[in-house]
Order: structure tokens, then C-alpha cells, then sequence
């Protein structure tokens, strides 16, 4: 097996978009664990790092909507309307204004350079095509924005890695993520550069920019 390529087949994203329809309900509860061991710090980092006009791909039930600094114009989409429905509802109990819509991050509804950031946390283990979604990331934020990621990843522990990849088919069956992406990789495919990663054991805090804005 080689540790260059993704060790199982893509799903497709219906199939994805199913699992979190019907998680909708009980998702938070589902990842509340990770929040107690370092997932809502890790959130906070992230997106408190988001600038001017800000899109959030994966909203998912609207936890981050509220950890984004002041005057931060925030758009966000899921695949999942089961998932918009609760970030609708926190939004508006916490009197947020935010632009909550469905969309699929591998065919953006927005114009080339329509933002400043782009933020997703543990989104793009969930999504079909990962490097095709990035790729438009990378035509949607402005030629000096940024991009922000929270992502789980493989494991670089051969070991580790061989049963993650063993576990994936199972887990993203029944709650839609693939545990063994490798997400540092799939970023710099897309045409992003890399800027800044903060790794911690399978997690990684990823700072990137378009190619483009890099001076030649």
C-alpha cells in the first residue's frame, strides 16, 4: 500500500449528504467528546482568525457562528439542509447576521475572488472529491486572502495509518467522515500554498493562500 494515495474510494456525495441529514438531530451531542478534548479551542483558534468577508464552507449546525471576531461578514453553506436548519436556529437565538445557505463546496455559487477568508473545520474528510473542493476555495478567496482549516488526519505512524485506513469504509458509512484523508497533501494539490501548520497528534491548523498571490 502506498502512503501516497487515498486508501479507500470516494463516496459519492449523496451518499455523504444522507449521513449528515440524518446525524442532523443529534450531531452535537454525537461530537461532544472531541469539543471536551480540544475541539472547541482548536475552533476558537481558527476561526478567530477570519478577516472582512468571510465564507464558511461546511457550517454545519452554526457552532462557529458566534467565534468570529467583530465586523466579520460571515457566509455559510452545508450540503446538509437537515444541518442548516439548527445553524439557522442557533443564528438566530444568538441574534447573529449571517448568510446561511445551502451549497456544495466543489461547485461554489460565488464569482472568482468573492472573499477574504475562507474558513472549514473538519469538513473536508466528508467531502467527495476534497481536492476538487479546494480548488474552489482557492478560486473564491481573494488573491491576498487566506484560507483556514481545522482537519483530522491520517496518521503518519504507518501502523496507525494502516488501521485507520482499515476503519474508514466503516465509519464513513455510518457518520459520513473519512478518518484517513491527508489533508496537507490534498491542500497543496488544489493549488493552495501552505503558510503555516500547527499539527497535533491526527489534527492540523492549517493557514493557506492562493498560488497566485505569491510574489514571483
Amino acid at each position: 500500500m502506498s502512503d501516497d494515495t487515498e486508501a479507500t474510494p470516494k463516496r459519492p456525495q449523496e451518499a455523504v449528504t444522507a449521513a449528515y441529514d440524518r446525524m442532523s438531530p443529534f450531531y452535537d451531542l454525537y461530537d461532544a467528546p472531541m469539543e471536551v478534548m480540544g475541539g472547541r479551542r482548536r475552533r476558537k483558534r481558527v476561526i478567530g482568525g477570519a478577516r472582512g468577508r468571510t465564507l464558511e464552507i461546511g457550517v454545519g449546525t452554526g457552532r462557529n457562528l458566534a467565534l468570529y471576531p467583530p465586523g466579520v461578514e460571515v457566509t455559510g453553506i452545508d450540503v446538509s439542509e437537515g444541518m442548516l436548519d439548527r445553524a439557522r436556529r442557533r443564528a438566530r437565538e444568538g441574534d447573529l447576521q449571517v448568510d446561511l445557505r445551502q451549497a456544495d463546496v466543489q461547485a461554489l455559487p460565488f464569482e472568482d475572488d468573492s472573499f477574504d477568508t475562507v474558513t472549514a473545520t473538519c469538513v473536508f474528510c466528508s467531502v467527495a472529491d476534497p481536492v476538487a473542493g479546494l480548488r474552489e476555495v482557492a478560486r473564491v478567496v481573494a488573491p491576498e486572502g487566506r484560507v483556514l482549516l481545522l482537519e483530522h488526519v491520517r496518521p503518519r505512524n504507518r501502523v496507525l495509518g494502516w488501521i485507520f485506513d482499515r476503519l474508514t469504509p466503516l465509519v464513513s458509512r455510518v457518520f459520513g467522515p473519512e478518518i484517513n484523508r491527508r489533508t496537507e497533501e490534498n491542500v497543496e494539490a488544489a493549488g493552495l500554498e501552505i503558510v503555516d501548520v500547527r499539527r497535533s497528534g491526527i489534527w492540523r491548523e492549517i493557514t493557506a493562500r492562493p498560488r497566485k498571490a505569491r510574489k514571483e
